[in-house]
């Protein structure tokens, strides 16, 4: 079932809400979800349930801002995605980043863009004339995470021209950290 942007935007708001913070370990930790590193070779994360407890494990070798970005979209996939896990038993594997038409994906990334960039800081820069490489190295972000946040910013009746960008941004290929 796919879940309108509209609502990933509510409950991304509902979440910076509820616990005032942006940030996903102190995020993770406040919903009782435990972050493990792992020395992956072919993922760069995974959200996973095992017997009733929610787990994200991350590449161990990650750089800072990746780390938060990856650890965001697992959150995603916690907040709206849960019950897929669980009635795969607990071991859903999800494809992190690598979209390729899943809809979970890309409602993953739509979620970290609109957890860690907040609307008025981003509307703030767009007004400035400030392009979308610009607020990625301000914010020290992704700028397909950028891009993805302007999109959401058009969903919700902002009128900006569409950025290119991939939803694959994130997806492993094993060259970069």
């Amino acid at each position: 079932m796919d879940i309108k942007t509209s609502e990933i935007v509510r409950k991304a708001d509902q979440i910076y809400q509820k616990y005032g913070t942006r940030d996903p370990f102190a995020l993770a930790e406040a919903m009782g979800i435990t972050v493990m590193f792992r020395p992956f070779i072919k993922q760069r994360g995974a959200y996973k349930i095992i017997l009733k407890n929610r787990f994200v494990f991350l590449k161990d070798d990650l750089s800072e801002e990746m780390q938060r970005i990856v650890l965001l979209h697992e959150i995603g996939h916690d907040v709206l995605h849960r019950s897929h896990a669980l009635e795969a038993g607990g071991f859903q594997e999800f494809k992190l980043f690598e979209t390729n038409g899943d809809r979970m994906e890309y409602e993953a990334n739509v979620f970290a863009a609109q957890l860690s960039l907040p609307d008025e800081e981003i509307l703030s820069y767009i007004e400035e004339g400030l392009d979308i490489q610009q607020i990625a190295g301000i914010m020290h972000t992704d700028v397909n995470l950028v891009a993805l946040k302007n999109d959401t910013l058009i969903a919700q009746g902002y009128r900006f021209r569409r950025q290119d960008h991939t939803n694959t941004f994130l997806k492993f290929d094993g060259s970069a950290t």
